[in-house]
């Protein structure tokens, strides 16, 4: 009867790891075939989509596409909510409402909702769950509920270059210069110069960049060194193989020792990680990026 019990529990392992395979297997079908790329729009009809351009499986709230123009090689993460417009099937003019650079990247679970006109410039990278408005909501009225009365809409820019931070809100009339660092958790209102460090809410310059002087204050940590434009995927040390020591048993001695002369069969490098690429050559790569 024990033996028994042991295969039934192994045949019920067997079947729960074969399900556990099939199941995260055809989850990553269904991503790869949800994503909207220039090529695969599926039932979305941006203004502009660019080449390169790939939003993750599941999107978001997205509408008002017609007014919408992403730019080429940006990484739209999971749950990303883009919209033009109050509400949808409104007819907002001929000009895009919201307008994504070349190399935008907006992380898992970020809103971009654009009433009026919202800009972000190319290669801004903003982190998860990043909320940036051109609409708020208006309490003029004390008696009226908020919900209620019509909100304030002012148009927003994010110049080129910028970093915005996990959880950071950027309001209606924001102005952001170029090469704007926004820490996580920050509320931005109002104009921020070039070359900025904000923080806080609300926000306010805690660093910038001098001429003369350089970062003030000071930055307290070297800058780190980046990678040569000549070193292939195969020499970047976070994408190779890096060979590791293997142990023998030594001819003298119980203990065995490590030897360093011995590598480890080498894989070869993931495409996704050549310096200074734009493109994802594998959707594994692209994944791994927009569901991090």
């Amino acid at each position: 009867m024990p033996k028994n019990r042991n295969a039934f529990s192994s045949l019920a392992a067997w079947r729960r790891r074969a399900l556990s395979r099939a199941v995260h297997r055809g989850w990553r079908w269904v991503q790869e075939s949800g994503a909207v790329t220039a090529d695969r729009p599926g039932a979305l009809r941006f203004g502009r989509i660019g080449a390169g351009t790939r939003l993750a499986f599941p999107q978001g709230t997205v509408f008002g596409e017609r007014w919408i123009e992403l730019g080429s090689h940006c990484v739209i993460g999971e749950q990303v909510t883009l919209t033009a417009g109050l509400m949808p099937d409104l007819d907002l003019g001929p000009d895009p409402i919201l307008t994504l650079g070349d190399g935008v990247v907006l992380g898992r679970g970020s809103h971009v909702v654009a009433d009026t006109a919202v800009t972000i410039g190319p290669d801004t990278y903003c982190g998860p769950y990043v909320y940036i408005t051109s609409t708020n909501h208006s309490y003029d009225d004390p008696h009226e509920p908020v919900g209620r009365q019509w909100p304030r809409m002012e148009p927003v820019a994010i110049g080129p270059g910028c970093w915005i931070g996990t959880g950071a809100v950027i309001l209606p009339g924001a102005t952001l210069g170029r090469n704007v660092v926004v820490a996580a958790g920050a509320v931005v209102r109002g104009e921020v110069p070039d070359h900025a460090v904000v923080a806080g809410a609300p926000a306010r310059v805690v660093r910038s960049w001098d001429p003369e002087k350089g970062w003030q204050p000071p930055l307290r940590t070297p800058a780190p060194v980046p990678i040569p434009a000549d070193v292939t995927p195969e020499r970047c040390w976070p994408c190779r193989n890096r060979a590791r020591p293997r142990v023998r048993p030594p001819a003298d001695g119980p203990h065995p020792v490590a030897s360093s002369t011995v590598p480890t069969r080498a894989r070869p490098a993931p495409a996704a990680c050549t310096p200074r690429s734009r493109s994802f050559s594998t959707p594994r790569a692209a994944r791994a990026l927009t569901t991090g």
